[in-house]
């Protein structure tokens, strides 16, 4: 694990207290970019993002799955999988950046697909285009796996969120997440990313309305608005009770 001081604690945790013959609980991978398509695919790739892409262009060539790859990355060179892609001949689109440009996203997703989901994943400005060309698209078309949150952007009001199980209350102020306003009064919940993007805080609403800042619902399970990340998310409302 690289070493990084000026991050959120964890390498730097890592590198200065754990021990050769330490034993250490970890958890097994949290999937939220799962491949459950069935008929017509896009793939849409940048750079290290096609490391998770791969795998669902083998399930999907393996179950006879109409698919098609748009993989862009900087250089020719530095594009991994290449040759292995190469293989699937003109189901894929290489573009390097030197030679071709930027990958043509209006070309691709200009024209809606009912027929087709869209999996994408890579750089934030390659994910927030496709997100943006991608609107006018049936709900549920577009996949989207991010590696850093777009930031927390809304107003910060403060409010209060009601631990309904454990019967305690406790104010939320602006700037606070709701996961540090809880452990503030002892009420501890687990959280990974901090970024809302992995679902490892998610916790079911009983009442009030969420403001959804994450990165990983839905628009059916923000518009039911019954469960939230508690790590980024807020509140509408002026009050939230969450089970727990």
């Amino acid at each position: 694990m690289l070493r990084a001081p000026e991050s959120r604690g964890g390498s730097e945790y890592v590198h200065t207290h754990i021990r050769v013959g330490d034993v250490i609980t970890v958890r097994g991978p949290r999937n939220n970019f799962t491949f459950a398509a069935r008929h017509r695919v896009l793939f849409i790739a940048g750079g290290i993002g096609i490391t998770p892409i791969l795998p669902m262009i083998r399930q999907a060539d393996r179950e006879g799955i109409d698919w098609e790859l748009a993989y862009g990355g900087r250089t020719r060179d530095s594009m991994a999988f290449a040759d292995e892609l190469q293989l699937y001949q003109d189901r894929v689109q290489l573009v390097p950046e030197d030679e071709r440009g930027l990958l043509d996203l209006p070309a691709l997703l200009g024209t809606v697909r009912p027929d087709t989901l869209v999996y994408c994943c890579g750089p934030t400005g390659l994910l927030d285009a496709v997100q943006k060309l991608c609107e006018p698209w049936p709900a549920g078309s577009l996949h989207l796996e991010r590696f850093s949150g777009t930031g927390n952007n809304g107003p910060s009001d403060a409010f209060t969120v009601v631990a309904e199980r454990s019967g305690v209350v406790c104010e939320v102020t602006a700037g606070e997440s709701i996961a540090d306003a809880l452990a503030r009064v002892g009420v501890i919940v687990q959280t990974s990313c901090r970024e809302g993007l992995c679902g490892t805080c998610e916790t079911q609403v009983l009442d009030g309305v969420p403001d959804h800042r994450d990165q990983l619902l839905g628009d059916d399970d923000r518009e039911a608005g019954t469960t939230m990340l508690i790590c980024v998310s807020r509140a509408i409302s002026p009050q939230l009770v969450l089970d727990l």
